[in-house]
């Protein structure tokens, strides 16, 4: 681009675009462009800029880290700059920035650099002083962050106390959602019709900045320490290893990961160990961090506007690819609900070719400007589920928009919208075939009754020779019944019929969770099946009952209680009895009423797990809460409480450690 005016009309155009795409991922936690689409637009404009200095101004997103911090919170300046980091993509990248520092700063021999995994997270600063955790903060801007410390607060790997005596030190680490936690979270969502996150870190960064710190605690966030910085030297910290050895030594959580290395060839083999390796971690890791460890060297090299010249970010190859939309089709679920599923030119991304990516619903295809034949970026949601980003580019010759259908594509029934939820539903809940073979998928899935080769092409055509309409029909399916299907030999044929035998005797929280209850998981089935140790109690339940037991709200009861009051239900549940079905009775723990009308809430690190003291809690009559109250009893408290210690102490909650509670329940 040699023409001056056209450069500055590009400039204008990139800095509009970085700001807007800036502002999605730090503030709104919804990026809708790809980390390397938006450092391409970076280097674009850096490039300009270069060649054209005047054109550089100070308010440039080349110059500024983050985005302005949102008006949520109070904002906090911080006691020094949180700096972002140059993007490497390739090991020829790497090699230039070593030997570059080597010749710029006259190093004879090579540094040794530490190399640490990037964690797809949350930035955040904490500040220490007399050894106790005083704030918390966003990065924000990188000079101006919000004040999140009640929300820090509640995450166990943020010690709230130091070992030693130290006056001051700040820490700077990243948040994050485990992936385990974030499936968890979005099967929870799922079940009450909430919002589903995107990826882990959009849930981390949604949970960091509730207004509610109970909210954030339910999360189950956690955080890897990178960078301390002391005022004192008793410590005689000389380099970034020691930094993070002492952070270790002092209760934070640094990353085992990290290796120290005596050169750039150690760092390459570093980074390529962990490309291949990051799939197994129960994190999400997008690159890694190398830094020169000396921390003389480092004050040696300073920054640039936005970043050290001591450290750089190696970007692992993109999980997200481009591909083109060469159809949408509309899929029809066990509950009815009509969800959209992009049908993709094939791509190979994150170890698997992807041919499909979902919508989920049609709402999200007009967010997203999504039609046939545009091409669009996708990617692995938490590395499982494929998802459509963005589009890149809309076909030139587009026809007329997608539009959501009126009848459903399965039975023909017409769809019909629900009340504050965003899918269309067939209500043709008893006659679909879509939704029959959805049930029954459900029925013998893993999680549920767990029948081992009944697979969904299998589950297909049952439905459709209508040999099976309910779950029931399963278990009245003849050997003979089975060697009617394609490709089924009489072996295959008897195999299968004894294993649906088999599962005749499921536990009752199994049994719950295979009926499909709407808004009722695992999770909630194994609540269910601990409070109510038979199935008949369960149908018998009041709805009191049932919205006595913590973690289950209005929607969940009453979803119960309809289930539990429809014919078709019950006749189901006759016929499964009539055929042998029949969910063993959960055991009866034996408990004692010593805590009967108390109410607990726990916080802080035990001995054991949280569950394994609210069960101890349950079996002797007492009720465990999420949150502080005026009605609360006993605040259960261990090591490095949350915001719930501090709010007890507030109203005046009686608050007692683990030997205190023992001595209540006469252990």
């Amino acid at each position: 681009m040699d023409n001056q005016n056209e450069a500055r009309q590009r400039v204008e155009e990139l800095s509009v675009l970085l700001r807007k795409y800036s502002k999605e991922y730090y503030e709104l936690d919804a990026p809708t462009v790809s980390d390397i689409e938006y450092d391409r637009l970076f280097k674009e404009l850096q490039e300009l800029e270069a060649k054209y200095p005047e054109l550089k101004t100070s308010d440039s997103p080349t110059q500024k880290v983050g985005s302005s911090s949102e008006r949520k919170f109070t904002q906090i300046k911080h006691k020094s700059r949180l700096y972002s980091l140059d993007n490497t993509y390739s090991y020829e990248d790497l090699v230039q920035w070593y030997e570059r520092l080597k010749k710029n700063y006259g190093l004879e021999n090579p540094p040794a650099l530490v190399c640490e995994l990037k964690i797809d997270g949350l930035a955040v600063s904490l500040i220490y002083e007399n050894s106790k955790f005083i704030l918390g903060a966003t990065r924000g801007d990188g000079v101006i962050g919000e004040n999140i410390t009640n929300n820090l607060r509640t995450i166990k790997t943020i010690p709230d106390k130091l070992k030693n005596q130290i006056s001051e030190l700040e820490v700077r680490g990243e948040v994050f959602m485990p992936k385990t936690a974030f499936e968890k979270l979005n099967e929870k969502q799922r079940e009450q019709n909430g919002k589903l996150f995107a990826n882990p870190r959009n849930a981390a960064a949604g949970s960091l900045r509730q207004l509610d710190a109970s909210v954030t605690e339910s999360r189950e966030l956690s955080m890897f320490s990178y960078y301390g910085r002391l005022d004192s030297k008793e410590f005689n910290i000389e380099s970034h290893s020691q930094m993070l050895d002492f952070l270790k030594s002092e209760g934070f959580n640094v990353n085992p990961a990290y290796k120290k290395c005596s050169n750039i060839e150690e760092a390459i083999e570093y980074c390529k160990y962990w490309d291949t390796k990051r799939s197994e971690l129960d994190y999400a890791t997008d690159g890694v961090v190398i830094k020169i460890d000396s921390f003389l060297l480092q004050s040696e090299m300073g920054y640039t506007a936005r970043a050290p010249r001591w450290a750089t970010a190696f970007k692992f190859p993109p999980e997200e690819m481009s591909t083109i939309v060469k159809n949408i089709e509309v899929n029809v679920g066990r509950s009815g609900a009509v969800t959209p599923v992009a049908i993709l030119d094939p791509v190979y991304i994150s170890g698997s070719t992807v041919q499909r990516a979902t919508l989920h619903n049609f709402d999200e295809i007009k967010r997203l400007n999504i039609n046939i034949g545009d091409r669009v970026l996708i990617k692995k949601a938490a590395e499982i589920i494929p998802k459509v980003i963005c589009v890149t580019e809309h076909a030139q010759h587009k026809e007329s928009s997608f539009a959501p259908p009126e009848f459903c594509p399965s039975c023909g029934t017409k769809l019909v919208e629900t009340e504050g939820e965003v899918n269309l539903y067939c209500p043709n809940h008893l006659g679909c075939p879509e939704q029959i073979k959805g049930r029954i998928e459900y029925w013998v899935s893993k999680d549920c009754m767990d029948i081992d080769g009944l697979g969904d092409n299998i589950v297909a055509q049952l439905v459709d020779r209508e040999i099976v309409k309910t779950p029931a029909d399963l278990y009245k399916v003849t050997v003979d019944d089975l060697l009617t299907l394609d490709l089924i030999a009489e072996k295959s044929a008897q195999n299968l019929y004894s294993v649906i035998q088999a599962s005749k005797n499921p536990s009752l929280a199994r049994f719950i969770n295979s009926l499909g209850i709407r808004h009722v998981g695992k999770e909630t089935s194994e609540l269910l099946a601990s409070r109510f140790v038979s199935l008949d109690a369960l149908k018998n339940a009041a709805f009191e009952d049932i919205l006595d037991i913590e973690g289950i709200g209005d929607k969940i009861a009453l979803s119960i209680l309809d289930f539990f009051s429809n014919s078709y239900n019950n006749e189901v549940l006759k016929e499964l009895d009539e055929y042998g079905v029949k969910p063993r009775n959960s055991e009866i723990v034996s408990g004692s009423d010593k805590l009967k009308g108390l109410t607990f809430v726990i916080t802080g690190t035990l001995s054991d797990t949280r569950d394994k003291f609210a069960g101890l809690i349950k079996q002797n009559g007492g009720k465990v809460s999420s949150s502080v109250s005026k009605k609360t009893s006993y605040v259960l408290a261990g090591e490095n409480p949350g915001s719930k210690y501090d709010k007890a102490q507030s109203l005046g909650v009686k608050i007692i450690n683990e030997n205190e509670f023992r001595q209540l329940i006469g252990e």
